[in-house]
């Protein structure tokens, strides 16, 4: 069966948790014997025509010149040409900038199956128009598309209240690795002195709601940042929290470093709110990190009781207050956590999760 991946910048992985996914889905689906074709930006950084057996077709994308607003221009150019080949499945990964195409495009005879994401319209740096248009889109995804998929419980049952639509529940996927603090030297700490947050600095990942906690509760331990501080609300946080213990590390794209950073660390934090199974949640989980989470219930689907929630900065400082008493579960939050993704959330798993969908598809 010949398989589409549209909606990502692109393969192999050099932005974020999409195009993690294409990456091992496509390349674990031409393991099984699947010809797997997924389509990436043209100024994608990698040259070749194919990637581990995985076929790559680049379209035009002027991010550089028009900014995010270009990712329509990107999908509909994908989605068109991917409409014109004989696919048996296309997949969508995102609805946000490609369901307006859905409505301009002859997609009736071609099987489209769009990975829902998250409530992308509770994201706080959209106007009140781009809210109402990206509710729309959402509609539009949900009715045209042949099949959905839900990454969470949380998004399943949204979909099925607002829509009365049925989905597949497909999470991300995340395996065990292999932390090393040799890699701690760059970054200047050592174990346990530190903790952490990795999140893009966005107002929804609830990033001064952690800082703000962290600041009141005067924990001698320092705390780091990864996240782009070239956005005007990355400049902004950067300058809030100038004369602090916080550092602000900026973009890290290495896995090896952030895995290592994941699992030294005394305490990770995960933000996230809206919606979804956050990608760089399980990859806490896989390297073993000790995790507090904004607690709703996307986080609370994936993490249940193998982590310590807060909903509010003074929680934040509650917990860090506490965390001598709170460590003591600590190596069983750990283990279960490891545990999970070994059973549900390995990539491996994940794969065998779409073939089956495919293999429904093509009965």
């Amino acid at each position: 069966m010949k398989i589409a991946i549209l909606g990502t910048r692109g393969i192999p992985n050099n932005y974020g948790g999409f195009e993690q996914c294409a990456e091992n889905l496509s390349v674990g689906l031409v393991e099984n014997g699947y010809n797997v074709t997924v389509y990436s930006i043209d100024s994608h950084p990698y040259q070749s025509k194919t990637f581990k057996g995985v076929n790559i077709i680049k379209k035009y994308c002027p991010e550089n010149k028009i900014g995010s607003a270009a990712h329509f221009i990107y999908d509909f150019i994908c989605l068109k040409d991917a409409l014109k080949k004989d696919f048996d499945v296309i997949f969508e990964f995102g609805y946000q900038s490609v369901a307006i195409s859905f409505a301009l495009l002859p997609i009736k005879k071609s099987v489209i199956v769009t990975n829902m994401d998250g409530l992308e319209w509770k994201r706080a740096k959209w106007s009140p128009f781009v809210k109402k248009l990206t509710k729309w889109f959402e509609k539009l995804a949900s009715e045209k598309s042949t099949f959905l998929i839900s990454d969470n419980k949380g998004i399943q049952d949204y979909i099925k209240q607002k829509y009365n639509k049925e989905s597949v529940m497909i999470p991300y996927g995340a395996d065990k690795v292999n932390p090393k603090k040799e890699f701690l030297t760059k970054y200047n700490v050592t174990i346990q002195d530190y903790f952490l947050l990795i999140a893009r600095l966005e107002p929804e990942n609830n990033i001064e709601m952690i800082l703000d906690g962290y600041l009141s509760s005067e924990h001698p331990t320092r705390f780091l940042v990864v996240g782009n501080t070239e956005t005007s609300y990355g400049k902004y946080l950067k300058d809030k929290y100038i004369q602090s213990d916080i550092v602000f590390l900026g973009s890290i794209f290495n896995k090896e470093d952030l895995d290592s950073l994941r699992k030294f660390a005394k305490v990770y934090f995960h933000g996230h709110s809206v919606g979804g199974t956050n990608p760089a949640l399980l990859e806490a989980m896989a390297a073993k990190a000790f995790i507090f989470a904004h607690n709703n219930v996307f986080n609370r689907d994936v993490l249940e009781d193998n982590a310590f929630f807060f909903k509010n900065s003074n929680e934040v400082q509650h917990l860090l207050n506490c965390l001598k008493d709170i460590e003591k579960s600590k190596k069983q939050k750990i283990s279960n956590n490891s545990i999970k993704i070994d059973n549900e959330y390995s990539h491996q798993n994940i794969t065998n999760q779409y073939i089956n969908l495919i293999e429904k598809i093509s009965r």
